[in-house]
């Protein structure tokens, strides 16, 4: 069987075939039983039944999302590439550039991405996916091993085998940006805004994101900037983080880009006082992470409401 695998690991074609079988399959094959793949993962993850026809957890209604939700918002905003224009339509020109992280190449063919010219520390991320990311340090890299995982993320559909409709008609392409860095030169405090129609009722502060699973952080606050506590979900909680200065900057910046949605989570930076808006995410953890107590789930839950087809009522009642 290893045998196998590593055969057609090494045979291009053969992975790429096996690969787009697995994963359109997958998603063809939970649609066609109900989804009974997505609900399998669900309970043994979280412990109880995903309910579809009547969400009531924040997670229920996330996967929900993924299910049916066709806002075109979804795939324009995953994109890494489109949803830059989207936040310079939203913010306006200059306002939105100022806050988007710089750009520094955009490709689909890896073998063009101009190494000599880059600066020594910079961030390379599939467009189409989440998660996929090289960062590059001091200028230590290995040009031939990049590029091969590059044309590999470039050959790979995301999102089918979790059901994360958003990322299925996104044309795929590698996006360098700048590498954001602190005062002590690791990468900033990440601030996540989950907007609810318009209006932030958690902010998450993950810390260490590029750092092993043992030595991240995951901070709950609420608007108000009052500690979420005893709250686990998915790392260690930090005691204590300092309220940034910008705060009502950073919460007026999430409500203006998540004005077309019933829930978005909008991940911003704060450097120096200045804002950058690092992406916007539609399905956060696929609607899985482990969240103790369980009644914080359907807490969270209660300011969603679920209306379909609700992007094309353009304003919320």
């Amino acid at each position: 069987m290893k045998g196998v695998k590593q055969f057609i690991l090494n045979n291009k074609f053969l992975h790429i075939l096996v690969l787009s079988i697995y994963n359109y399959g997958f998603w063809y094959l939970n649609k066609l039983t109900n989804y009974y793949f997505e609900k399998k993962k669900f309970k043994k993850k979280l412990g109880y039944k995903l309910n579809l026809k009547h969400p009531k957890s924040f997670n229920e209604k996330v996967v929900f999302k993924k299910i049916y939700d066709r806002n075109p918002l979804l795939t324009r905003t995953a994109d890494k590439v489109a949803v830059r224009d989207y936040v310079k339509e939203v913010l306006g020109e200059k306002e939105g550039e100022k806050h988007l992280i710089p750009l520094l190449y955009v490709t689909n063919k890896p073998k063009t991405i101009p190494f000599e010219k880059l600066p020594k520390d910079f961030v390379i991320k599939a467009n189409h996916g989440s998660g996929w990311n090289i960062i590059v340090r001091n200028g230590k890299y290995n040009k031939k091993e990049i590029i091969k995982k590059c044309e590999a993320w470039l050959n790979t559909p995301y999102g089918l085998n979790k059901m994360e409709w958003a990322y299925k008609n996104i044309p795929r392409k590698i996006i360098i940006e700048k590498f954001l860095k602190d005062k002590n030169n690791q990468s900033p405090k990440d601030y996540k805004f989950h907007m609810f129609h318009g209006k932030c009722k958690m902010i998450q502060i993950n810390q260490g994101a590029f750092s092993n699973k043992d030595s991240r952080t995951l901070t709950l606050y609420n608007s108000e900037w009052n500690k979420i506590e005893n709250v686990f979900w998915e790392f260690k909680s930090t005691k204590k983080i300092l309220k940034p200065k910008n705060l009502k900057e950073m919460i007026n910046i999430s409500k203006k880009l998540s004005k077309e949605f019933d829930y978005v989570k909008v991940d911003l930076y704060t450097l120096n006082n200045k804002i950058y808006v690092g992406e916007l995410t539609n399905y956060p953890t696929s609607g899985n992470p482990t969240i103790n107590p369980t009644s914080f789930d359907f807490e969270l839950g209660k300011h969603w409401k679920i209306k379909r087809n609700y992007w094309k009522r353009r304003r919320w009642k």
